[in-house]
């Protein structure tokens, strides 16, 4: 059967309608990066470009920061002609550069005995505590600051700052780089000692939050109380403000170099951090071109050395969040494979770490230690970087989501009831993933658009009238709510809507944090019983392995990650899962691509059962993709 039939068998069959233009969705080359980062010097310019090239590396991220540091902040002459050398360069070997510059972070090198910092000039700029203490910090408080060196954090209400920063951000941007990568553009919250000020009570920032909602952020806000209106209001008000400040980058950018590309660098994601820094990942992808995700969150260590499997599935629940909220933006992920842990070596971590990001659809960045330049293993990389190269269509086209399960990403109640959504939130989703279940997070901005037929609400406490409408609609148009914890909804009881009041989407992710193997034994029934999937793909692997399930260029997909027999700065070799069984329509053909990760594609050939065709699959390693339709030899 020709493939184009088999497509139009399975269309029918699966009852699968994808619109045009979420078939094709514009992409450009921050889609396809293979990233490296580089420190730029005057005259290493050729050498940079020269190392990319035979590195594989597509996607030049070069260190000149001009902005973050106060020399260049006054007189950017040098490095802006650096920046146009090096852009010349890169351009001539058909590759892509973008700049580091720094957000609202600002370093006065040797402060110490220099005439002119910051703080010294313009201490009016800097955000504080409510108790007045200046984001202030010297050598030691990380370790980027140098002994001797100023480190400070500036309110985006200073308006003589903000002014002079997006003069420079244009300067920058008519230097004929393709990108502006802004590192951290944070409320000061995550030094020591001010994770929980809720800064900043500056007086720029105090005036325009009273301007906006009336309110005195010193005196009418219960700082830290979540169910205090005032303080949610201050809440919604430090993230609506880190979100238009990367807008107005992008249009600075965009007003001299109509293509230049906005990448901020953010590290909170999907959990709690995101809304004590501000920067919140879902809000600042409908405003800028890319997210570069520094991706981590709870405690402890993340290496991928060092990385537990309960972690392991979180990282892939939080990469597919990213990927839904970009709605077709790409999404960089900046995690870290090795630090020097003694137990293990480099290269196994970086490619479980490679295997585990491009499986979701996100671009790899290798980066030894907590550094963004050069790489703990460069031929590992380079391997890594050929492999991706090869295969970027099956790991960056587009992809639709085929009979998903929806579930449902509520950003105010993660601001605002955070302990309970994200459990429910996060269990929910591993549970799909382990249990290869197809799956598309659905948000405010995409709610209206969601055709599946069961749609979960974990732990959503705070909805407003647009989603209750919403939700309303999708019931009368046919669909099922699944309501774990609080309804919120007010949609009417009906057959079409269950709640399980016991939330066993946050029972189930405390089991899994108590105890991975026991909790993944016993998933919650009633929660897979209410969801009802009705999958053209059947998949019984075990649930070690993470599966993702898409439609791409036409074609189902199904991306798998095994993290099978992982163990933390002991073993960082999967073992291999043996005998996957793959089930399908026998209208989707007798034959699948099988495309291990580090690997080339083979066809395996199935049996037919009944109206079934069953593949099974070859020993998946690490990872594999598989395309269904493949032609028979």
């Amino acid at each position: 059967m020709k493939l184009a039939s088999i497509l139009c068998a399975f269309t029918i069959l699966s009852g699968l309608t994808v619109p045009a233009a979420a078939q094709q969705p514009q992409q450009n080359w921050t889609h396809t990066v293979r990233i490296g980062a580089y420190s730029l010097n005057r005259n290493d310019a050729d050498q940079i470009t020269l190392k990319a090239t035979q590195d594989h590396v597509f996607g030049i991220e070069v260190d000149n920061d001009i902005p973050g540091r106060y020399e260049s902040f006054l007189d950017p002459t040098e490095k802006l002609s650096v920046l146009r050398r090096v852009a010349e360069q890169v351009h001539k070997a058909n590759n892509k550069v973008y700049v580091y510059i720094a957000g609202t972070e600002c370093i006065t090198a040797h402060a110490d005995k220099a005439a002119h910092s910051v703080v010294k000039d313009h201490p009016d700029w800097l955000q504080r505590k409510i108790t007045g203490e200046p984001a202030m910090f010297t050598g030691g408080a990380a370790f980027w600051i140098r002994e001797g060196d100023e480190d400070v954090w500036i309110t985006p209400y200073a308006k003589d700052w903000r002014k002079q920063y997006m003069q420079r951000v244009r300067q920058i941007a008519g230097t004929g780089v393709d990108g502006i990568y802004v590192d951290i553009p944070y409320w000061m919250t995550h030094f020591e000692g001010w994770t929980n000020s809720w800064a900043s009570f500056d007086d720029y920032t105090v005036a325009a939050f009273k301007e906006k909602t009336g309110l005195d952020a010193k005196k009418d806000v219960k700082l830290g109380d979540f169910q205090d209106a005032n303080f949610r209001k201050w809440i919604d008000f430090r993230i609506e403000t880190m979100t238009d400040f990367v807008q107005e980058i992008r249009e600075n950018a965009r007003s001299v170099s109509p293509h230049i590309m906005l990448i901020p660098e953010i590290y909170p994601g999907i959990e709690e951090e995101a809304t004590r820094v501000g920067a919140d990942v879902y809000e600042m992808y409908n405003v800028i071109d890319v997210i570069a995700h520094e991706y981590e969150f709870g405690e402890g260590e993340h290496m991928a050395a060092v990385r537990s499997q309960v972690d392991w599935f979180l990282y892939q629940a939080g990469m597919l969040s990213f990927r839904a909220f970009a709605q077709g933006k790409a999404s960089w992920i900046l995690n870290y494979s090795w630090d020097g842990q003694k137990t293990v070596t480099a290269p196994e971590p970086m490619k479980n770490l490679a295997n585990s990001i491009v499986m979701t659809g996100c671009n790899f960045w290798d980066a030894p230690g907590h550094s963004m330049a050069g790489s703990n293993d460069l031929p590992t990389r380079r391997e890594i970087f050929e492999w991706i190269e090869k295969n970027e269509k099956e790991l960056y086209s587009p992809r639709v989501p085929f009979h998903p399960i929806g579930v449902y990403f509520s950003p105010k109640s993660r601001d605002y009831t955070a302990k309970k959504f994200l459990p429910s939130y996060r269990g929910t989703m591993v549970l799909l993933i382990q249990q290869h279940k197809p799956l598309q997070v659905v948000t405010p901005r995409t709610l209206a658009e969601f055709h599946g037929e069961t749609l979960v609400l974990p732990s959503a406490s705070t909805l407003n009238e647009a989603e209750r409408q919403a939700l309303k609609a999708f019931v009368e148009q046919g669909g099922r709510l699944v309501i774990l914890g609080e309804d919120a909804t007010g949609v009417p009881e009906s057959a079409k809507k269950i709640v399980l009041s016991n939330d066993p989407g946050g029972a189930y992710f405390q089991s899994l944090e108590s105890d991975f193997a026991a909790g993944s034994a016993k998933p919650p029934k009633e929660l897979l019983d209410a969801l009802r999937a009705n999958q053209d793909i059947e998949l019984n692997a075990p649930t070690t392995v993470a599966a993702n399930f898409a439609i791409v260029s036409g074609t189902p997909h199904v991306y798998l990650a095994n993290f099978g027999g992982l163990v933390p700065g002991k073993v960082v070799t999967p073992t291999p899962a043996n005998n996957i069984k793959v089930n399908v329509p026998a209208a989707m053909g007798d034959s699948l691509s099988f495309l291990p990760f580090l690997g080339q594609a083979q066809v395996v050939r199935g049996a037919k059962r009944g109206d079934k065709i069953e593949f099974t699959l070859p020993p998946v390693e690490r990872g594999v993709v598989l395309s269904f339709g493949a032609r028979s030899k």
